[in-house]
């Protein structure tokens, strides 16, 4: 497999363990330091910041995801142990704009470290 595979696969592993709140999942392609930043997240203001604990007990409670999303990989940046993503999102409620830094593991995995997200309730009509 090659590493833009192996990237795409931890991506899409990350989208789809929210989709169905697969916590197992999101323990594998989570490195532990992984952080979800966002501005105005929620609609609140502000920047938030969101450890990996948070993270998952959030996708856990069912605060976070739970809704399939559509999912376009934008590029993939491969620099050897790092790697960014960009990933446009749209789910029946929201449509996303996602950064995602990844690096090469001690364990010589692909893993997230980062989500950067923009996320933007679609207008009720």
């Amino acid at each position: 497999m090659t590493t833009e595979e192996q990237i795409k696969l931890v991506v899409t592993a990350f989208v789809k363990a929210g989709d169905h709140s697969d916590t197992n999942l999101l323990e594998c392609v989570l490195h532990n330091d992984f952080r979800v930043m966002s501005n105005q997240f929620m609609g609140k203001p502000g920047v938030a910041i969101i450890d990996k604990k948070k993270y998952i007990f959030n996708i856990k409670k069912g605060i976070f995801g739970g809704i399939p999303r559509k999912m376009k990989i934008e590029s993939i940046d491969d620099f050897g142990t790092i790697a960014q993503v960009t990933l446009r999102l749209e789910s029946e409620e929201n449509h996303f704009v996602s950064y995602n830094s990844l690096v090469l593991d001690v364990d010589n995995r692909w893993k997230l470290i980062s989500n950067l997200a923009v996320v933007e309730a679609f207008e009720k009509v």
